[in-house]
């Protein structure tokens, strides 16, 4: 049984592995109302961060985005139409946005089209993102890394639960564009070559000057995503990452594509720090499908994981979210560990669901469809917090540990990458309480 919500129907075996058994403003008691004068982009400019590494990126700067003066152009994003003046925009004609946009936003209207070779007509729009940096600085206390690097912004993968749909409203989009506009970060490894003589360090602070800075990818959105098969971005930010001596980096993807670079992997990991996670949820395919419904399937992931540990690479496996009532039953979580175990990962585990609002507006209407019996624990849990209740947090953590005790597994080793070890590892779980959620998803947004 769920620690606290009914049990649902036992798992089946994954396919080549045998299993072993921000806070939400209340309205009306209900978690996103449909209303007419409620707008998925209310935070935005309370939230909103911008791209680059801090308050002295030129893209943050309000003298960079001057507003415009009567009868100048607006910007207007590509897929909204051409630019548009407000002098000229007369009765019945689409009117411009409300005022200049400025930082990720308006990077994000300018953003040209991206060529695409798939034809499918349920294939997200590509855009070419003009960004100036490729490195953002994460200065939260909460997490293990320094600085993060997301290839692309937003992700075709569509899981129902996805925390980063926020990035997506920094750019004045709704969440739920998150994966029908993919943003394409351009000249990427030119950006992080400069990007690491300019701002990376190789002692950081959190050591005490004994370790490299840590960088984490795909925070925010996979980096093994359908785009990376077509845009290469990821690799060849892997490819400049190989021409160093001496940093300390993480992958994390929920995407067997990662297989891909394992040449580019062993030659970081013969001068760098190097920690692969992969993410799978539940060793369920069915489930794994309604909930990630355009992810690779759960076996295919745990193939990865064993391919790339017998390419000799650090690797754990990361079980995130565990969503209560539907993957944390009996036996649910202690299946997926075991086969992470067989796969041969270092360390297992398993971050609890964090919801904000732009990711309610679209995980709530799939759990009424498909779990309707749990929609009113749900909306008691997440309609005033981020996190489920915090005793049901510590059941989840006190069960995690015995269930790393019997396989004789590791968990998040974040204290290994403050030592002075070669060996340090890092498992990319963003468990923050909500009073920093948002400082710690800023961090993770770039």
């Amino acid at each position: 049984m769920s620690p606290v919500l009914p049990s649902l129907s036992s798992p089946s075996s994954a396919p080549g592995f045998p299993i072993r058994r921000l806070r939400v403003r209340p309205n009306s008691g209900c978690l996103f109302p449909v209303s007419p004068e409620y707008s998925p982009n209310t935070r935005v400019q309370e939230l909103a961060p911008l791209e680059g590494s801090g308050s002295d990126h030129p893209e943050n700067r309000a003298a960079g985005c001057p507003s415009p003066a009567p009868g100048q152009a607006v910007l207007r994003r590509p897929w909204q139409g051409t630019l548009e003046t407000v002098a000229s925009a007369g009765p019945g004609a689409d009117a411009p946005l409300a005022g200049p946009l400025v930082g990720i936003a308006r990077l994000a209207a300018s953003s040209p089209a991206a060529e695409t070779n798939r034809v499918s007509a349920a294939r997200p729009e590509y855009f070419f993102l003009p960004v100036r940096s490729i490195l953002n600085k994460c200065d939260s206390q909460r997490v293990p890394f320094e600085w993060t690097i997301n290839p692309y912004r937003g992700c075709e993968f569509g899981c129902k639960y996805c925390y980063a749909r926020y990035t997506h409203e920094y750019m004045e989009l709704d969440g739920n564009e998150f994966e029908r506009k993919i943003f394409v970060k351009k000249d990427a490894a030119v950006l992080l070559a400069r990007d690491i003589a300019r701002k990376y360090k190789y002692q950081s602070a959190a050591s005490g000057g004994l370790a490299p800075e840590h960088i984490a990818i795909g925070t925010a959105t996979d980096p093994y995503q359908p785009a990376e098969r077509e845009y290469g971005v990821t690799r060849a930010c892997l490819e400049e990452l190989a021409r160093h001596d001496g940093l300390s980096i993480s992958v994390i993807s929920k995407s067997n594509q990662i297989v891909r670079d394992i040449d580019v992997f062993q030659q970081i990991a013969k001068r760098s720090l190097l920690h692969l996670t992969v993410t799978i949820t539940t060793t369920r395919t069915r489930l794994a499908r309604l909930m990630e419904p355009r992810a690779p399937r759960p076996d295919l992931r745990l193939a990865a994981v064993k391919q790339l540990r017998d390419a000799g690479l650090s690797v754990g496996v990361f079980m995130s979210p565990l969503l209560p009532g539907i993957t944390d039953k009996d036996g649910e979580v202690e299946a997926l560990a075991a086969a992470a175990k067989e796969a041969g990962a270092l360390w297992f585990n398993a971050g609890v669901l964090f919801l904000m609002p732009s990711s309610a507006r679209t995980f709530f209407p799939f759990l009424r469809e498909k779990f309707p019996r749990l929609v009113r624990q749900y909306e008691q849990w997440y309609t005033h917090n981020t996190y489920p209740p915090e005793d049901y947090r510590k059941r989840i953590a006190e069960r995690l540990a015995k269930i790393r005790k019997a396989l004789n597994l590791t968990g998040r080793p974040w204290e290994e990458m403050r030592k002075p070890v070669p060996q340090a590892q890092l498992s990319l779980s963003l468990e923050s309480d909500a009073v920093e959620g948002e400082r710690v998803m800023s961090c993770a947004a770039g």
